[in-house]
């Protein structure tokens, strides 16, 4: 039997396990990158494990998402990232070169590599036939010290792709008609593997938009074959030497498979506020538009930006919108200056920003109160643009191009009709320049750099070891759905804190109940009780973290998203689910709940082991389970990974 491209990337980086479903698998990584809000704590762990120097053939160290240095602590803590790259053998991009996923695609990306990245639309580069994968801190410093990864053998679904897409759909509508089908819980445990004709006719940067809105499908990864194309495209880059053929092989089998008719695909969007809220766009035209911004590491590449300025058509924004374009690169905004693009959409009413994630976490260009914000990103959550009550749509940068220029969300093939707009497709320079200037390599005598650790730069709590009886009371209970933007907000008043774990504690889960963090500590910890899909989103290990910190003991949940269930083992809390989800209704906020003979339950090497939770204010009880291999059942006995780590160097 033959493998696909999922089987064949494992099984040649495969150091542990075998390569069977459900098991537990150590894969050796060849990349790994973290950004600047995931980057300080996974410098200062990987201080902690003692290692001198990491050991993956790369390294990146991307400063993208505090950008604008609001005031000392953002700046300090890039130079504390610098000289901790240039200490232990990263790369640094300086603030402003641009978004980790884009300036790694540029530089760095390989078929047929790992990359494990501390943010999780790190299967961007799935793209160009990588396995990337997004994880916490935790686990980037770990590999960098020389350990594998570890993940349950994902399952392998095949997305056919048929036809080609008609002018004015896009591949965001390629994913966002993928949302619509498989909701943001429908990948969840997979890697979604793209075949079928219908790839030919998609470059590589069109695949890597697609292969980025995986992680809101809460997949596992998301990866392209390496073809004509993807070669192609490492030409244009200057980097056709690290081109590798990779495809599945004909009798290669799958656990599941989709069909995407890319002729049947129309503009769509996401409505508010979730990315699988998606409808054609016909259904909300006529939505008066106040802000348009194209960017992120979904569609703020040269190519997005050059379409958004094709389908502007040199006509001018709408008097009542503010229309902005944040390049996902410096290279890329080089690119379309020198083109005259810029001037362009300038002379448009367009404004423009720096390279860097900015809006999309809420920094920044915050939408006004009552107003629409049409996005080119790959989130909608509720709150996440830095307003509570926003109104946030998804779209292409075609959409956006119309309605800059009519004032409302319409259709853009409307649009064109009405002013005789041609549609742009995808236009790719012959080769790209720029921007080596802002990478920097490791110092040739590392031994001489000192940790730069500003007045704001913490050092790592560490967990308490696991007893055998765990109780405490009910400190929160929340709905489905919660993300880790309401767990650990990431707007600029908080990011700042993200390496000063003290200080961030206090804003746990503060836009769900102010009161939380003074609560837990007051009560010297207790269980947080949530619904479906418990911490979706950023791959953030803060949001496992600061409830650490604050004593919180375990989240009882109807079911967990992947990588904030493996934060939460990292450090040493029990993430457990519900056996029957209708006790979920058992259990009110302020219960005291109560975990008896846990140490016999978590020792052991089942993957999956019962207990009894008690509410002894109600005197139900009530089973939940523990899923969790014996390596992380270790993690929470040492009361995190990083104590485990450093008890067995």
């Amino acid at each position: 039997m033959g493998k696909n491209i999922t089987e064949k990337i494992v099984s040649n980086h495969l150091r542990e396990g075998e390569m069977e479903k459900g098991n537990e698998i150590g894969l050796d990584i060849d990349q790994v990158l973290s950004q600047d809000t995931t980057g300080t704590m996974v410098w200062l762990q990987f201080e902690a494990l003692g290692i001198d120097e990491q050991k993956t053939e790369l390294a990146g160290q991307y400063c993208d998402h505090q950008t604008y240095q609001f005031d000392f602590k953002n700046t300090d803590d890039h130079r504390f990232l610098k000289s901790a790259a240039q200490k232990y053998g990263a790369q640094y991009s300086r603030p402003g070169n641009g978004i980790c996923h884009q300036v790694h695609k540029e530089n760095f990306a390989q078929p047929g590599k790992t990359l494990l990245g501390a943010d999780s639309h790190t299967q961007t580069q799935g793209g160009l036939g990588m396995l990337s994968i997004g994880a916490g801190g935790l686990d980037i410093a770990t590999v960098m010290g020389g350990s594998p990864y570890y993940i349950d053998m994902p399952e392998v679904v095949n997305v056919r792709l048929e036809g080609e897409l008609p002018e004015w759909a896009t591949a965001k509508d390629v994913i966002l008609k993928l949302l619509q089908d498989l909701t943001v819980k429908g990948g969840v445990g997979k890697v979604f593997e793209y075949t079928g004709s219908g790839i030919d006719s998609l470059t590589v940067p069109e695949r890597c938009t697609i292969a980025n809105m995986g992680t809101e499908l809460g997949a596992t990864s998301s990866v392209f074959p390496s073809d004509d194309e993807t070669k192609d495209y490492l030409r244009r880059l200057g980097r056709e030497e690290d081109f590798a053929p990779l495809e599945a092989d004909d009798d290669a089998e799958y656990d599941d498979e989709v069909v995407v008719n890319l002729d049947e695909l129309v503009p769509l969007v996401a409505c508010p506020s979730m990315p699988d809220n998606v409808v054609p766009v016909t259904e909300v035209e006529g939505e008066d538009v106040e802000q348009v911004i194209v960017g992120s590491c979904t569609n703020g590449a040269y190519e997005d930006i050059k379409a958004f300025a094709g389908a502007l058509d040199n006509n001018d924004v709408h008097e009542d919108v503010h229309s902005i374009v944040a390049p996902a690169s410096k290279q890329a905004a080089e690119q379309l200056a020198r083109e005259g693009e810029v001037a362009d959409m300038m002379d448009s009413g367009v404004n423009w920003s720096e390279s860097t994630c900015g809006a999309c976490i809420g920094i920044g260009h915050v939408p006004g109160s009552d107003s629409v914000s049409l996005r080119t990103f790959n989130r909608n959550f509720e709150g996440r643009s830095g307003i509570e009550d926003d109104d946030v749509y998804l779209c292409s940068p075609e959409v956006a191009a119309a309605a800059s220029v009519e004032g409302e969300i319409v259709d853009p093939r409307d649009y064109a009709d009405k002013r005789d707009v041609p549609a742009p497709g995808i236009v790719l320079p012959d080769g790209f320049g720029g921007q080596d200037p802002d990478l920097l390599d490791p110092a040739d005598a590392p031994d001489d750099v000192e940790l730069d650790k500003g007045p704001n730069v913490g050092s790592v709590p560490l967990g308490d070891e696991l007893e055998d009886v765990v109780e405490g009371e009910t400190i929160l209970k929340v709905g489905d759905d919660i993300t880790t933007d309401h767990i650990i907000p990431a707007t600029s008043d908080i990011l700042k804190y993200r390496s000063n774990i003290d200080k961030l504690s206090e804003f746990t889960l503060s836009r769900v109940d102010e009161n939380f963090a003074d609560r837990a500590e007051e009560k010297g910890g207790g269980f947080i009780v949530g619904g479906e899909n418990y911490g979706q989103g950023s791959s953030r290990e803060h949001a496992a973290l600061c409830p650490m910190y604050l004593g919180i003991e375990g989240v009882v949940a109807k079911s967990f998203a992947r990588i904030h269930k493996a934060n939460l083992l990292n450090f040493g809390l029990l993430p457990l689910t519900f056996v029957n989800d209708e006790d979920y209704e058992k259990i009110d906020e302020g219960d005291d709940l109560h975990l008896g003979n846990v140490m016999e339950a978590v020792d052991t090497e089942q993957e999956t082991t019962q207990l009894t939770l008690v509410n002894e204010t109600t005197g139900d009880e009530i089973p939940v389970e523990l899923d969790a291999s014996a390596r992380e059942r270790e993690y929470v006995v040492a009361g995190g990974k990083l104590n485990h780590t450093k008890q067995n160097a």
